[in-house]
């Protein structure tokens, strides 16, 4: 069976890694080719463009860049067309995916969609558009089976695949000291800095969140890299030229940290999985953020709250980002507490109605017998 598969960012790689692994266990003769990154590619995929030259940030940023986006979409129809999968499998990346969707349904290609685009949030008229060109939807949070039922769109719930990598991670993790030693880092707590994936969210979240952590003490500061971005990157922005920058190892950093600044995204689910108390921030250029505040339809920028419906962790949004709120917000869950017992509790709970993991597989397996592949997963 041949598989066209497309995720255009870090999680996307993540998320459509495991699911490759078990599309292959299922289908040993599985032919992948896709757009994605390093663990897709490690797991078994040819990845002809990857998420790095994808990623763009906002209305104003999206705009800015529409010449290399239209490029990129040429190149996916072209190369689409050539490979001739079987099905084409996408990945969250709405703004991309959604319209090749509809390409690759005219062309009669299946299509089938992993991890739904937040159409809850906004932009709810997207629904016609999975119904028309999505063969079979497959969906992670447990409020989007009800989502789409009401708009006689019936879909299929696997839980949350987060679950299933950092349990996965965790079996490969070196010890605390062997951590400690590989990273030259002193036996202090450590504060975990997440300034996102996206040079445009690292370039605006990091030197807030860094003059925040000026005040910190007996704590070692670490900001997480993104895979995608260089040091010097990270070097560059206002206070980081000398503070310890850790890239590729995330998830053995939260393994390790007592509390964590998180900028808004996948990473604040990530970080309640390995039970870090955190506080959530999110600021955009302001043309961006304007438009966004008119047009999404949700309480809260954080699944954690989003899951819970209610306010779990403290989100820090647009002017309330600075470094005095962060600063104060941080000290509230830092320390040893209520507030920060409270959010652990919370975390425990959050992780039951995720469903407790295996969503790669079941996704896998659903996908497979759909396609009518003999072989298990």
């Amino acid at each position: 069976m041949k598989y066209y598969i497309i995720a255009g960012e870090a999680s996307g790689d993540l998320h459509g890694g495991n699911l490759i692994k078990h599309l292959v266990s299922g289908d040993p003769d599985a032919d992948i080719r896709a757009w994605g990154g390093d663990l897709m590619e490690a797991a078994g995929a040819r990845v002809v463009k990857h998420y790095r030259d994808l990623a763009f940030m906002g209305f104003a940023e999206v705009i800015a860049n529409l010449r290399t986006i239209k490029r990129n979409f040429d190149f996916c129809k072209k190369d689409l067309l050539e490979f001739a999968p079987d099905v084409l499998i996408l990945i969250d990346y709405p703004g991309f995916n959604l319209r090749m969707a509809k390409f690759a349904k005219a062309k009669g290609i299946r299509v089938f969609y992993y991890i739904s685009p937040q159409i809850w949030a906004w932009k709810q008229g997207r629904v016609k558009q999975v119904k028309a060109y999505v063969d079979e939807m497959y969906v992670i949070l447990p409020f989007e089976k009800a989502f789409y039922a009401k708009f006689g769109v019936d879909v299929h719930y696997v839980g949350h695949p987060l679950a299933d990598a950092v349990e996965q991670y965790k079996e490969d993790f070196p010890s605390r000291s062997e951590f400690l030693k590989k990273h030259s880092l002193d036996d202090r707590p450590i504060t975990a800095i997440l300034p996102g994936s996206r040079k445009q969210e690292i370039s605006t979240m990091l030197p807030v969140m860094l003059k925040a952590a000026r005040s910190l003490t007996d704590t070692t500061v670490v900001v997480a890299g993104a895979p995608s971005q260089e040091e010097d990157f990270y070097r560059s922005t206002p206070g980081a030229a000398d503070v310890k920058i850790i890239s590729g190892a995330t998830y053995e950093l939260l393994n390790y940290s007592s509390a964590a600044m998180v900028t808004s995204g996948t990473a604040t689910l990530e970080a309640t999985l390995f039970r870090v108390p955190q506080v959530v921030c999110y600021k955009a250029g302001w043309i961006s953020y304007i438009i966004a505040r008119s047009l999404v339809k949700i309480k809260y920028i954080s699944l954690v709250n989003l899951i819970m419906d209610r306010e779990v962790v403290r989100e820090l949004i647009q002017g309330d980002m600075n470094v005095k709120t962060l600063r104060r917000a941080f000290a509230e869950i830092a320390e040893e507490g209520t507030a920060r017992t409270t959010l652990l509790k919370d975390y425990d709970a959050l992780y039951e109605k995720l469903g407790g993991g295996g969503a790669s597989e079941k996704t896998a397996g659903l996908m497979l017998k759909t396609l009518g592949v003999a072989g298990r997963v």
